[in-house]
């Protein structure tokens, strides 16, 4: 079971800069997250908040709700926020971060990541196709781990 949460103004995609992150909506990715799940044979369970406590707890209680593994997309939480970083390393989930823009194509903010370190990888800039990869690298991660025994 893969936890997938989308952090502050991934609510408005659609609507926010569609130059930028497309004309599908914040609905349309978790339709779709949902759907690739189904055929990966994997349940998925997509959250979106604009709050970063919320996160940090969605974050925190994934392993005891029975999630193998988090994929994030921080928004602008990704270039600052140290508690989800904090939140990310101090929790033995794989964790994939996941961004719809190149962020390095962008604003040079953007460049940072504080939350790439504790993650597992970083994906950017392939759209709602990078949700899919972020699921897929971690099924085989988790597949690979039971067949040798090893630990997340």
């Amino acid at each position: 079971m893969l936890l997938i949460l989308n952090g502050p103004n991934l609510n408005r995609l659609g609507l926010r800069e569609p130059g930028v992150y497309g004309s599908q909506t914040l609905e349309d990715l978790e339709r779709q997250c949902e759907s690739w799940g189904a055929e990966l044979g994997e349940a998925v369970t997509c959250r979106q908040s604009n709050y970063e406590g919320q996160l940090l707890e969605w974050i925190q209680e994934a392993l005891e709700q029975g999630f193998g593994g988090i994929i994030i997309n921080p928004g602008a939480l990704t270039h600052y926020s140290y508690a989800l970083r904090d939140a990310i390393s101090g929790q033995p989930l794989p964790v994939v971060e996941v961004h719809i823009s190149n962020v390095d194509a962008r604003e040079e903010f953007r460049h940072k990541s504080v939350t790439a370190a504790v993650c597992k990888g970083k994906i950017s800039g392939l759209g709602f196709l990078g949700y899919r990869l972020g699921m897929e690298y971690l099924i085989e991660l988790n597949t690979t781990e039971l067949n040798t025994g090893a630990g997340a």
